[in-house]
């Protein structure tokens, strides 16, 4: 007795032929799915690298903003020097602008905690500008140590309630991304 299997042309295998080609297929099969699982955690790693690095970007803004005081107590006293400190400012929150609509596309829970990191901002760093603005310019080396730091302490806050956002929002999974997109302080769902 012959071990023979008939394929549907006609043609006769053997027993070996089939498990070669059977063994063929299973290999081609496992390389296909190998490289689509490979594929997809590569895209993954890239996308949660990239928004990693928006998000640096967006709080290094806020950072920036907050330096401002300084900067203006420290600038020169001409027109030019104003001039330029101004159109930093234009600059910066045109950049905070752009932050925040990339949030509120990308990362629609990190973006709550964004403009509350935003509001703080501004209302902190904002006012001490202002004040800046209405002392006159440090002079000399000696003026450079304004001897005194400004308060962050609500900048501080709302950058610690956003970095844990954007950090919840990183994580793998469906569970990191449910997370971030509630609001603040509305706990999980049961």
């Amino acid at each position: 007795m012959s071990l023979v299997v008939r394929i549907a042309a006609g043609t006769e295998w053997s027993w070996a032929q089939a498990v070669v080609l059977i063994a063929a297929i299973i290999a081609i099969l496992g390389a296909t799915i190998t490289a689509t699982l490979t594929h997809f955690l590569n895209q993954r790693s890239a996308r949660r690298e990239r928004q990693a690095r928006a998000f640096a970007e967006a709080l290094a803004v806020i950072e920036e903003y907050a330096e401002l005081p300084y900067r203006i107590r420290r600038r020169r006293p001409t027109a030019e020097a104003r001039h330029d400190l101004t159109e930093q400012i234009s600059r910066l929150q045109s950049r905070i602008a752009f932050h925040q609509g990339w949030l509120r596309i990308e990362a629609p829970g990190v973006a709550a905690c964004y403009e509350q990191l935003v509001r703080a901002a501004k209302r902190q760093a904002g006012g001490q500008m202002k004040e800046a603005w209405a002392r006159p310019p440090a002079i000399g080396d000696t003026g450079m140590n304004l001897g005194t730091a400004y308060p962050r302490t609500e900048i501080d806050q709302a950058r610690d309630r956003c970095v844990a956002a954007m950090r919840r929002d990183l994580e793998p999974g469906p569970r990191g991304r449910e997370e971030s997109a509630r609001p603040p302080g509305t706990g999980s769902p049961k």
